[in-house]
């Protein structure tokens, strides 16, 4: 989220993430160009939900790309500043929403659907409060003025029936949880950094799992944003993947696995993390949005299903806060950098994960960006803008703009400024279309870019994170099955196998490539009952029983003898499997992962020693052994051919 607000924390020197905004003058583009604008009618023909991923490309039903091309209708989740009274508006970052979204008291909302068309988005982010949730009271009749069929109702009934307009109207919907409390985004004191920030982990994900029923017999809510810039507080980073309190890879794991229980068919979508450190010179600082998932990457039940996102604001930066005073340091902002410096940090930073064929390749939605409309005074910003948006023309990438309504003056000047439509009390409306950011908006919305079906790609997913919270659960057969008690368990998702195995560690690597059929019939096995010849002289070995392949393992959490082999899962193949004693590959020594396997491009176990069988291979079994300091962990893969 844009901010304006610089909040002043001592403890940390750490001020909201914002910087100053200069008052506009609205100022109208001479014959501006234009956007082709669909109909509801027109737009809900164009698509059909529900939407899953193929490689780096969001698909809809009919494996046709679908761009998000996208914008965030804010306000649901609260615009307070902190500020008492709360009944003040001058306590509230621009304008009071009434925890609902904007521009339900200016315009009806037939109004609001058809100017949305006229930006060219078919794509809505649509933030809320965990506090909105459980709201009880009615909104007040001002704050829906002029749709007083929303009279009467708690900001959770507006938040469906906005839900359902804009769903009826053509739009996908992606749910964003941007807050606990309902208050402005984003500093550190603002109780909502993290996910349990405020409330308990448990009720972060119970709360994504009552959305995710609620809107599941909608397929056009195609997605659920699990949290909005996490970041540090006033004592704590977040992190990815230690397994403590603080961890935003187990959070968003433990979320992502409840509402595919419930809802299987709507994107995940994870924000990287969006700051850590002290914002002081000589003090460790950074913005790391999704560099930690070039080793650490997620799975879910349905793997097909997850997009990663993050935000770029001009004023921010790489190590920048986007402060102005305390909280602010010497590094660079994004609008100080070259178009060709803001293009490799943005691609190093987040776009990297579009590459082909690696354990963490999936969509990236840049789900944030904007700057000041009319009356923009800083050359940089303008200079950002269009940089920008040239970098997501040419990546082909989804996007978002912040944000997409504000209240507006009857001379146009905007509460929010970054907006791209602005509502005065008479409702007349004021559209970026006549501002100097709307050529390169046009651009944006209007770049070719990849369309039609798009091919599906084989996955290589990874297991594990390093450490030994949370079990990494992957196959909804076996949710809520526990078969090695105590023990750390990683499960492929149901359509997937083990090919890789990490040595000294809970990382392995999944793949549905040349995947055969496998039903719910599963061993696991503890011994070497099945074991048919003696693939690693004087070695221990699990063995899969025949047509059956290894689909998950288990390891040893404890101090000793940490990460030592346990168990073998292995799930019944539906199709024969040949007749083949296999062939032994060896990870003791070094890495094991033969030239053009999958995932040969990243590490998905990084400074541990790998064994990877080839593409068109099963794990039919890992030898280990406890002697010469081994200590249990896996030394070796049988692998055999599928065919």
């Amino acid at each position: 989220m844009q901010r304006r607000t610089v909040r002043l924390i001592v403890a940390i020197a750490m001020a909201a993430l914002a910087g100053s905004i200069a008052t506009p003058v609205y100022a109208a583009e001479t014959a501006p160009p234009s956007i082709p604008v669909l109909t509801g009618a027109e737009l809900s023909a164009s698509w059909a939900g529900p939407l899953s991923t193929r490689g780096r490309y969001v698909v809809d039903a009919n494996g046709n790309r679908f761009k998000l091309k996208s914008a965030n209708w804010d306000g649901a989740q609260g615009h307070w500043n902190g500020t008492a009274p709360k009944s003040d508006p001058a306590n509230h970052n621009s304008g009071i929403s009434y925890d609902i979204p904007m521009g339900l008291d200016r315009v009806p909302i037939a109004t609001l659907m058809a100017d949305f068309h006229s930006v060219g988005i078919n794509s809505i982010r649509l933030p809320f409060s965990n506090e909105m949730l459980t709201m009880t009271a009615p909104v007040p009749d001002v704050a829906v003025l002029a749709n007083p069929q929303l009279k009467g109702k708690t900001p959770l009934q507006i938040f469906d029936v906005v839900v359902e307009t804009l769903t009826a109207d053509g739009f996908a919907v992606i749910l964003n949880n941007h807050s606990t409390t309902s208050r402005w985004c984003c500093g550190a004191d603002d109780g909502n950094s993290k996910p349990h920030s405020g409330q308990t982990l448990d009720k972060f994900v119970s709360d994504w799992a009552f959305l995710a029923t609620r809107y599941a017999s909608n397929p056009r809510v195609v997605g659920m944003d699990l949290r909005n810039e996490v970041r540090r507080d006033i004592t704590d980073d977040p992190n990815w993947g230690m397994g403590d309190a603080n961890d935003l890879y187990k959070a968003y794991q433990l979320a992502a696995v409840a509402i595919q229980k419930v809802n299987p068919h709507t994107l995940i979508v994870m924000e990287g993390i969006n700051w850590q450190g002290i914002p002081l010179d000589g003090f460790f600082h950074e913005r790391p949005n999704l560099r930690p998932v070039a080793t650490t990457s997620n799975t879910i039940l349905y793997p097909d299903k997850l997009v990663y996102s993050s935000h770029v604001y001009g004023f921010t930066g790489p190590k920048h806060t986007g402060a102005t005073g305390l909280g602010e340091t010497h590094d660079l902002r994004y609008r100080d950098m070259t178009a060709a410096e803001l293009s490799a940090a943005v691609i190093a930073e987040s776009l990297f994960v579009t590459t082909s064929g690696q354990h963490y390749t999936a969509p990236v939605w840049l789900s944030e960006f904007g700057t000041t409309g009319a009356g923009q005074d800083n050359p940089k910003e303008v200079a950002w803008w269009n940089n920008f948006t040239d970098v997501l023309v040419a990546n082909d990438t989804d996007f978002a703009a912040w944000p997409l309504v504000s209240q507006a003056t009857e001379d146009g000047v905007f509460s929010d400024k970054f907006a791209l439509l602005g509502y005065s009390a008479s409702g007349t409306k004021f559209s970026i279309a006549n501002d100097w950011r709307y050529p390169a908006w046009v651009k944006l919305i209007t770049a070719a870019g990849k369309s039609g079906q798009v091919a599906v790609e084989p996955r290589w997913n990874m297991l594990g994170s390093g450490a030994i919270s949370p079990d990494n659960n992957a196959s909804l057969r076996l949710q809520g099955t526990d078969w090695d008690s105590a023990k750390w368990k990683g499960n492929c998702p149901d359509s997937e196998r083990l090919i890789g195995l990490s040595r000294s560690s809970n990382r392995a690597l999944c793949t549905n490539n040349a995947q055969p059929a496998t039903s719910s019939t599963y061993a696991v096995v503890s011994n070497e009952s099945t074991v048919t010849h003696d693939w690693a002289g004087g070695y221990s070995k699990l063995q899969c029983p025949a047509g059956q392949i290894a689909t998950g393992f288990s390891v040893n959490p404890g101090v000793t003898n940490k990460w030592a082999m346990s168990k073998l899962l292995c799930s019944q193949s539906t199709t024969t499997l040949p007749t083949s004693q296999g062939r032994t590959l060896w990870f003791d020594q070094g890495d094991n992962r033969p030239a053009g396997v999958g995932s040969i491009g990243s590490d998905w176990a990084p400074g541990k020693f790998k064994g990877q069988c080839n593409n068109t291979e099963y794990i039919a079994g890992v030898a280990f052994t406890y002697r010469w300091n081994n200590g249990g962990v896996p030394s070796a893969l049988l692998c055999k051919p599928l065919a």
